[in-house]
């Protein structure tokens, strides 16, 4: 009985944890989105294997000049090694092109799909990757993506 109380009482901490750092996530995300005019959501599922979805949002002050947002999406190893850009969907050019530079002419929310390969098209590792995403030469914004096999 008392083992069941400690792994009930475990599970409602992680539980609570859990609810905390997606709140703690959301309003980092609406701040980010207030500074920079940008936010990059957190991906899902995950962890994930062996495919992802990224959102993220463009904010109407990036296009107030008129000009397009550039954006660039990057995944890194801990290493901080390149290993891929995840492709657009549902991007006006064509659904599948790389997000490395790719101009967006409107706010709004989008997304990208990563499947797990690195640029040689190897499925990668299990571990903890960091995604990245840069608009017109902001500072960037970055998020732990995890892979699990």
């Amino acid at each position: 009985m008392r083992r069941f109380v400690r792994v009930l009482v475990a599970l409602l901490s992680l539980v609570c944890t859990a609810e905390s750092i997606a709140a703690q996530e959301m309003a980092s995300g609406e701040r980010d989105r207030a500074t920079n005019g940008f936010q990059l959501g957190q991906n899902y599922p995950n962890p994930f294997n062996p495919e992802t979805t990224i959102p993220f949002a463009l904010g109407e002050e990036l296009f107030v000049d008129g000009m397009p947002a550039v954006v660039s999406i990057r995944i890194f190893n801990v290493l901080a090694q390149l290993i891929n850009h995840p492709v657009a969907l549902s991007h006006p050019t064509g659904e599948g092109m790389p997000v490395d530079r790719l101009e967006y002419a409107q706010p709004g929310e989008f997304e990208a799909f990563w499947d797990g390969r690195d640029q040689m098209g190897r499925q990668v590792a299990s571990g903890v990757y960091l995604m990245q995403i840069s608009v017109n030469g902001l500072r960037p914004l970055t998020r732990k993506v995890i892979v699990m096999k």
